[in-house]
């Protein structure tokens, strides 16, 4: 029993081990993830203090030092008993790969698995007292990156705060202060001996605080302003800052009882000036420039690309070109896919992130994708139309115009009346008999050249565009089609001779008698078809037809279906028998025999041409002559022209302010004014004071000029002589052009005067 309870103490203390061993390592791993963590995170969060523009980006690369961490811890997670021996086994071999028999209850164990487990736990109680960490872990690495993070938020900290200490020294501008009219300022009265702007650009244009050179300036739209104003002695009213048309009264600095300050955010630009003590200084401009939508320009493809279905691959590639003023955080492609076609069309929108090539918030950048029009769904048919959107890091978005991608439709069912609707069809294409002549002396040109095969086969082909242009002069002397071609001939009756052949006698046949002609027939002037013969195959009317023919007037036949002259008719015949002729040689491979029959031809059609011509002679509109004894060079216009009514109505007058100020000043010789004319001269300088915020050093030395004046004008003092001629240049600048007049007619000289007197006589 003392040897079975010192096995079981001996197994309880290795067991012991074993589980120490497991914590310690968990504890070793995660102190060495956590310290770069940590370091890491310190960092960014330097530098979302000093960089505020960057505070989004620096998020997300917190996200994902974290994640990174995480994914070093997990394996911690399955780390158990099973696990530790497993570590120990591979790093130590005198357990023998048998650390895992600590966890099995010595009864349940065979005999030699029983010694075995006893050995191991002697083992590694040795181990254990001799290695101080059973499962070691490296601190180096985690040291080293830890201790350069560490640096590195020093030194983002430091550098920082030197920059910014720099940056947001104010800086002296100079003002120039005018006393108040009526008001004479002591020398011993207090004064604004400094002024110091500071300007705090927005977070998004990723730009420092400066201090502007001059009192007039321009800054981004946004910019946090700081006006601080130093007095030479304490005065019992504060400065007052006129900004546009709002009045701030400047708070006195702590523990500074000669120092005011006042800030303002700016977002649309304005003048200001400082007043104090009865002196008021100049007007001065602040410039605030708007942050600018981005831009896109998409180089590829065209506002309108059409796929063709077969031999061109279904993708089309994008390409842009996006600029904004100050950075660009996002740019996405939206796709809009139509299916289908009428009621039956289904829209689905699909969206691409470009964003991958904006890091860093670039000013320009150029993105691409590609269109796979199947991967998309679309099939023969389809079309989708895309366009781009971009917004920069103020949150200003802007979008492309529509482009259109169409894949060509092969599925598409077209009717006869479908292909008729709208379509100008294409007249019959006929081989003139110019060009059937020019083929012809070509082809007898190569025949050297030729097979006999292709020779006779151009042959019969010119013999065939002879024959369709045959057949369309045809037409017009009534021949619907070419007789004796296509004809079905009839079932051989009993009556019918039978057909001579080669070897058949060759006795004359008898002449057929000639029927005699009706009397009513040989007084028509109408031609009639001869009579059909009476077969088997005759028609049950044929006995009443037969009746009736010679008193019938038919109309069908080529000799008076058309509207030709007799004349003209006659040599279309010839030219007819011409082009039979004609046809029949190129058919029979004689093109050389065809060609006087086709020059004779054409000079028949030419002849016809010139027949059918109708000359009219061309008439005009010939006026009535005048009497030139009454009217003529007496300058009477009565009645000649419409009548007109014309009204004078006076144009309502452009800025009546300015017009009433140019007028006063006009009047102003060095006399003293009167008080009750300076509010003309403030509402004038209403009006320069908007000109001056687009061209404040234009504007500006007018204005306080202006201002001058109405400060002389309310006190009843004599206008400032260097006043006058600013202000009315300025003035004269804000009306607008006048409107051009008609110079007057010149006055006749003496030779052009006897001119018209002769003429008179």
């Amino acid at each position: 029993m003392q040897v079975a309870s010192q096995i079981a103490t001996d197994l309880g203390a290795a067991r012991q081990h074993l589980r120490a061993a497991g914590r310690s390592y968990a504890g070793r791993r995660l102190a060495a993830v956590a310290l770069p963590t940590l370091a890491g995170l310190l960092l960014l969060g330097v530098l979302a203090a000093r960089w505020p523009a960057g505070r989004p980006g620096l998020l997300v690369a917190a996200l994902a030092v974290l994640a990174v961490a995480a994914w070093q811890l997990w394996p911690l997670r399955r780390l158990g008993p099973v696990a530790v021996a497993r570590q120990l086994d591979r790093l130590f071999p005198e357990l023998e790969d048998s650390a895992g028999l600590l966890l099995h209850e010595a009864a349940q164990l065979p005999f030699l698995g029983q010694l075995q487990q006893q050995r191991v736990g002697q083992r590694l109680d040795e181990l254990a007292a001799t290695q101080a960490p059973l499962l070691p872990v490296s601190f180096k690495n985690s040291l080293l990156i830890s201790g350069l993070l560490l640096a590195g938020s020093v030194v983002a900290w430091w550098l920082p705060a030197r920059q910014s200490a720099v940056a947001t020294t104010p800086a002296t501008v100079a003002l120039r202060f005018t006393p108040d009219a009526g008001r004479a300022v002591p020398v011993t009265a207090p004064r604004i001996t400094k002024v110091e702007l500071l300007v705090t650009p927005p977070a998004y244009t990723r730009r420092a605080a400066f201090v502007p050179a001059a009192a007039s300036f321009q800054c981004p739209q946004g910019s946090r302003v700081r006006w601080l104003v130093r007095v030479n002695k304490g005065a019992g009213a504060a400065p007052v800052l006129e900004l546009g048309s709002q009045k701030l009264t400047l708070r006195p600095v702590a523990g500074q009882p000669t120092q005011f300050a006042a800030e303002q955010v700016l977002s649309a630009s304005a003048l200001y000036r400082l007043r104090f003590a009865g002196q008021t200084s100049d007007d001065y401009a602040i410039d605030v420039r708007p942050d600018q939508l981005p831009t896109i320009r998409i180089q590829t493809p065209k506002p309108y690309t059409l796929i063709a279905a077969i031999g061109t691959r279904p993708e089309v590639p994008i390409k842009a070109t996006l600029r904004d003023d100050y950075g660009l955080t996002r740019a996405e492609l939206v796709i809009t896919v139509a299916q289908g076609q009428g009621e039956a069309v289904k829209f689905h929108e699909v969206r691409r992130d470009l964003s991958a090539g904006l890091g860093g918030q670039p000013g320009e950048a150029t993105v691409s994708s590609l269109l796979n029009l199947p991967k998309l769904g679309l099939t023969y048919g389809d079309e989708l139309y895309f366009y781009l959107q971009a917004r920069d890091n103020n949150g200003h978005a802007a979008r492309s115009d529509a482009f259109l991608v169409q894949w060509q439709d092969t599925a598409a069912a077209t009717s006869a009346i479908d292909m008729g609707m709208g379509v100008n069809t294409a007249p019959a294409y006929f081989r003139s008999e110019r060009q059937i002549i020019i083929d012809t002396e070509k082809l007898i040109a190569e025949k050297p050249k030729l097979t006999a095969a292709e020779f006779t086969n151009r042959a019969n082909a010119l013999g065939f565009d002879q024959q369709s242009l045959r057949l369309r002069y045809g037409k017009f002397l009534g021949e619907e089609a070419e007789k004796g071609l296509g004809v079905t001939a009839g079932p051989p009756t009993a009556d019918e001779p039978a057909a001579p052949t080669a070897d058949a006698p060759t006795a004359d046949a008898p002449a057929e008698a000639k029927a005699p002609t009706p009397p009513a027939e040989a007084d028509d002037d109408h031609d009639h078809h001869p009579e059909a013969p009476a077969g088997r195959n005759s028609s049950p009317t044929a006995a009443t037809d037969a009746l009736m023919d010679p008193y019938m007037h038919k109309h069908d036949d080529a000799e008076t279906a058309d509207f030709l002259e007799p004349a003209v008719k006659a040599k279309l015949h010839a030219v007819l028998d011409e082009m039979w002729a004609a046809e029949l040689r190129l058919r029979t491979g004689q093109p050389a025999a065809a060609r006087p029959f086709e020059y004779r031809a054409l000079r028949l059609l030419k002849q016809v041409q010139q027949q059918t011509r109708a000359y009219v002679k061309k008439a005009g509109f010939t006026p009535t002559p005048l009497p030139e004894a009454t009217l003529r060079l007496t300058g009477e216009l009565k009645g000649a022209a419409a009548p007109q009514l014309r009204e004078t109505v006076a144009a309502p007058a452009t800025q009546p302010t300015v017009r009433a100020a140019l007028r006063w000043l006009a009047t102003q010789h060095g006399q003293p004014a009167r008080p009750t004319e300076a509010a003309a001269l403030e509402q004038a300088g209403a009006a320069l004071a908007q000109a001056a915020l687009q061209k404040p050093g234009l504007y500006l030395p007018a204005l306080r000029a202006l201002r001058q004046l109405a400060t002389n004008a309310r006190a009843g003092r004599v206008p400032c002589a260097t006043c006058l001629a600013p202000a009315q240049r300025a003035l004269a600048d804000l009306l607008p052009p006048p409107v051009p007049t008609a110079a007057p007619a010149a006055t006749p000289d003496r030779l052009a005067r006897r001119y018209f007197q002769e003429l008179g006589r």
